[in-house]
């Protein structure tokens, strides 16, 4: 069975995230060639990865060549640092702004779970009150967690530089304390 994974800002190419990220690397070669191999020891040709932005700052050629040495179908949520990656554009499945995945999930009650995709933290998202979860980037780990947001900062920087499977960001979200702002308790 396909598995599906999120991941964001690897920014391969991107010479300067060492230092800003605080990354342990060397140089930039070092720094893309471990995030390849981060990423195809979890993904498999035949998975979907929802990337929430900043692929790559380098250019389109190197990205291509990067991107094509990657395991998996690719969905795209543009993030501030995509010129690149738009002009790669037919290794993406899609390049969208925003997306709002939805994945058939007998664990919950209407047998599917929505996941808000956006390379941006958002406070609020659509049915963010019925228990939608929301992924987002951008902030490579600067962001305080809210424990009671069913929100999670799905960079490289937060996760040992892997993407993360859908079964991992539902156990993240269980250790979450979120309650439905219409539940009787709250009342």
């Amino acid at each position: 069975m396909n598995k599906i994974y999120f991941t964001s800002d690897h920014h391969f190419g991107h010479k300067n995230i060492i230092k800003f990220s605080d990354r342990p690397f060397k140089d930039v070669d070092e720094m893309d060639e471990f995030l390849i191999q981060k990423w195809n020891e979890k993904v498999r040709p035949e998975d979907e990865v929802y990337h929430l932005g900043d692929v790559g700052l380098s250019s389109s050629g190197k990205l291509r060549k990067i991107l094509e040495r990657l395991n998996g179908k690719i969905y795209l949520i543009n993030g501030n640092h995509e010129k690149s990656a738009q002009a790669c554009h037919t290794r993406f499945e899609w390049i969208k702004d925003y997306y709002e995945l939805v994945i058939p999930d007998k664990d919950f009650e209407r047998g599917e779970q929505m996941i808000v995709l956006f390379h941006y933290a958002m406070i609020e998202w659509n049915a963010s009150h019925w228990g939608t979860y929301h992924l987002y980037g951008h902030s490579h780990g600067s962001l305080l967690d809210d424990p009671k947001s069913l929100s999670i900062d799905i960079g490289v920087d937060c996760h040992d530089f892997s993407p993360l499977s859908y079964e991992v960001v539902k156990a993240i979200k269980k250790t979450k304390s979120w309650e439905p702002p219409f539940a009787k308790s709250n009342r």
